[in-house]
């Protein structure tokens, strides 16, 4: 049997997290290894702490979530981290975007959805509410890197772009591709690099904004 995933909860209401702890370790697959009550004591348990993934909520006291994001990016955490939270606020979305987010959930969402979205997101998947898609094209509509609107990607890299558009996994865009997983992950990082992008969701709605036709 295969280890659980790794998982750290940080939100500042301990109810929340007692039942969000509940629900994860009904899964056998899914293991909470931490709590933290607001963003600073999550980067001082990552000290001795390695979740392979963080639920993130974003209205806490002292460190809001997205000054969290940013300040996890900065210290080099490299695993997943989702905003987990009630704001759907496009400037919300768009910071999260902007510092590194893998993916943005409601908490008014079913929570077998959440368990299904907490695995997508471990699998390298898209992780985004789908009443959000709205709210996330819109956030993108504003500049971005020059380089963003006069692209050079290859036609493999397009293809890839659009799989990963679609919610694909590394995997799958591997099995779909007919080329190894590897490879898939060589494409992702260098269509990144050409778009100035820092993940597979502002990635995703960079596509779905650009590549229309």
């Amino acid at each position: 049997m295969t280890a659980a995933h790794p998982i750290m909860l940080v939100d500042d209401h301990p109810m929340m997290r007692r039942g969000m702890r509940q629900l994860l370790e009904m899964e056998d697959d899914l293991k909470v290894i931490a709590e933290a009550n607001h963003g600073q004591e999550a980067l001082e348990m990552l000290k001795e702490h390695h979740p392979e993934l963080i639920l993130l909520d974003n209205n806490m006291p002292q460190m809001n979530g997205l000054e969290t994001l940013k300040k996890l990016r900065q210290s080099g955490f490299t695993g997943r981290v989702l905003l987990f939270t009630v704001s759907d606020a496009e400037e919300d979305v768009r910071a999260a975007l902007r510092h590194g987010a893998d993916g943005y959930l409601l908490k008014d969402m079913e929570p077998e959805q959440l368990i299904q979205q907490v695995r997508d997101a471990l699998n390298g998947d898209l992780v985004v509410s789908p009443t959000l898609t709205r709210v996330l094209a819109q956030a993108l509509r504003d500049p971005q890197p020059a380089q963003s609107h006069a692209v050079d990607l290859t036609d493999r890299e397009r293809q890839v772009l659009k799989m990963i558009a679609g919610g694909n996994s590394n995997k799958m865009i591997g099995r779909k591709l007919g080329i190894t997983e590897g490879t898939v992950k060589v494409h992702v990082k260098n269509l990144l690099h050409k778009l100035g992008l820092r993940s597979r969701v502002e990635a995703a709605v960079w596509a779905l904004e650009k590549l229309k036709h």
